[in-house]
């Protein structure tokens, strides 16, 4: 086996404590070596205030997950690829379309990885899904994603300030899978609802329609209560699918057809791993652009406040 890639952590938040450090631990690919937050530290490893001067202090470094909110990742991935390191993006890859574009020119240009990583789409139902529309007629799909922000995101401002992506932070897990499974699709319209206090929506209606002229819609609301739900459906000649739970359990006409335990930030790291052992890149901007072309097209209607 090839020596263990030398990785740094950077923005130490709920996300890297639930799923970045345990999928490292486990991974034998990586040895984790440095972190570089503002608020968080991880134990048994050096710490510093940030990016810059974790590489100063620990110039070994060979690669950098970077899990900072999407406003201030661009800077950030922009030192390490100056700086000939790997970079692994969490999701979403950046705040805008623009800045991704220009973090892998920079990539090519010092021969590093560059991963923008759509967790979702790793989701263990998700290729089964793939399988079965490729073999199928499609005559609709919808997609349903509605969670509660209170239980997800409890006093995250950053998600909604301008650029923070409100409700399509997690919506952009749905347009990850949906892009991966279905035909090209384009937003013809959308709605999308702006709390009076906010600047980002809390729910969005959104049309689309394939490049074969077919309808595909998306409802996506932060504040479900009760079940939550994530679910992506779609009418076919060989029945009604239902990818479910984010992508975890693939049902057609009712019956169970894949159904296996979450294993996505550890699969995301052996694709980082891949990349980075054969010089590739991985950077697929088609959510983030579905996001950007829904704030383009979107109708704002404003509602009621929201506080946490």
């Amino acid at each position: 086996m090839s020596q263990p890639i030398k990785i740094g952590i950077v923005g130490v938040g709920k996300i890297v404590r639930d799923q970045h450090l345990p999928a490292l631990a486990k991974d034998q690919n990586y040895r984790l070596i440095a972190a570089a937050s503002r608020h968080g530290k991880v134990d048994d490893i050096p710490n510093f205030p940030d990016i810059e001067s974790m590489l100063d202090a620990v110039p070994e470094l060979e690669a950098v997950a970077l899990c900072m909110p999407p406003q201030f990742r661009y800077d950030a991935a922009r030192t390490a690829l100056e700086a000939k390191k790997h970079v692994f993006l969490e999701k979403p890859p950046g705040a805008t379309v623009s800045e991704v574009e220009d973090l892998k020119a920079l990539a090519v240009k010092n021969g590093v990885s560059l991963f923008a990583s759509w967790h979702s789409r790793y989701a263990p139902a998700v290729e089964a899904a793939r399988t079965f529309l490729s073999s199928a007629r499609i005559n609709s799909a919808a997609i349903n994603w509605k969670e509660d922000v209170r239980r997800w995101h409890p006093n995250q401002e950053w998600i909604w300030a301008p650029g923070g992506f409100g409700v399509f932070d997690p919506g952009i897990n749905a347009l990850s899978i949906v892009t991966h499974i279905l035909p090209a699709l384009f937003i013809t319209s959308a709605v999308l609802d702006f709390p009076e206090n906010r600047d980002a929506p809390v729910a969005a209606h959104v049309a689309f329609r394939t490049s074969n002229g077919l309808p595909v819609t998306m409802e996506l609301d932060w504040l479900q209560t009760g079940p939550q739900s994530w679910d992506i459906l779609a009418d076919t000649d060989k029945g009604a699918m239902v990818l479910s739970g984010g992508g975890s359990k693939l049902a057609v006409d009712g019956r169970v057809v894949h159904d296996e335990p979450e294993a996505e930030y550890p699969m995301l790291y052996k694709r980082f791993a891949e990349i980075v052992r054969s010089g590739a890149s991985d950077v697929d901007l088609a959510p983030l652009q579905h996001v950007a072309d829904a704030f383009m097209l979107g109708k704002r209607n404003v509602i009621e406040a929201f506080f946490d």
